[in-house]
């Protein structure tokens, strides 16, 4: 069921919105070879605490981390570890903060030294694709309009869109109705209407969009081996078109 959420919930989801943005920007200055996905998943849990905030996804269905820490093929769901980042890599964290129930979900790609001409090409159409999705927030469109500005803007770059996993409602819980598919069809799907929050999160591959699972159940990575970048806000619909909740402007 897709609920539609009060003036005060979505200023509580602003909220949190602003202590995940405000944390992104602390770990792009800490990412640099030599640092390992698990010291900045320590960082994020001791950064939301300051704030009286908490990862909301740690526990969910036993995932044991505050944050998603997916490494070049990984595409979404990797397991923070104790492996150093190497330059070259790049690396999406991803997570939700819970401030006071109202919740905020963002994941953003991180450039580790200097990385290939590819890559930082895939990171450029990949974040460029979130914000043309965004543009299609609006009030009265459908969600196949939010996929379809995706899917085309990639295809034509070169790049391929993750179909296996996609963006979603987010209220009182992390993953709410509707899903919001990074690829489709314009004029289909549920309508959006005032009051609606969702997460727009683009995975984008350098290669096929097919994904395989890791032997944990819940690393997905790139069938090819090539390189997956992410991007992702949690938007309010409103009559006045779309409010990111998460910026980092």
């Amino acid at each position: 069921m897709i609920t539609i959420k009060s003036e005060r919930e979505i200023r509580k989801m602003l909220e949190a919105g602003k202590i995940l943005a405000a944390c992104h920007k602390e770990i792009a200055k800490m990412i640099k070879p030599g640092i390992t996905t698990l010291e900045i998943d320590n960082f994020v849990e001791r950064y939301l605490a300051k704030f009286g905030a908490t990862p909301e996804q740690k526990g969910f269905n036993g995932y044991q981390y505050a944050t998603c820490a997916s490494v070049n093929d990984e595409i979404c769901h990797g397991f923070p570890d104790h492996k150093p980042l190497k330059d070259g890599d790049i690396v999406t964290i991803d997570f939700v903060v819970n401030l006071h129930g109202g919740l905020a979900d963002s994941a953003w790609t991180h450039t580790v030294g200097t990385i290939s001409d590819d890559a930082n090409r895939l990171l450029k159409i990949t974040k460029e694709s979130m914000y043309k999705g965004i543009e299609q927030a609006l009030v009265g469109n459908r969600i196949g309009d939010i996929g379809y500005a995706i899917q085309t803007f990639v295809e034509a770059e070169g790049f391929s869109v993750v179909r296996d996993f996609t963006g979603h409602g987010i209220g009182e819980t992390l993953h709410e109705d509707p899903p919001v598919p990074h690829y489709g069809k314009p004029g289909k799907g549920p309508r959006l209407k005032d009051g609606m929050v969702i997460t727009i999160e683009p995975m984008v591959n350098l290669g096929s969009w097919h994904s395989k699972m890791d032997a944990n159940g819940w690393t997905a990575r790139t069938i090819d081996g090539k390189l997956s970048a992410q991007y992702e806000h949690t938007i309010a619909i409103t009559k006045n078109g779309p409010l990111i909740l998460t910026e980092q402007e």
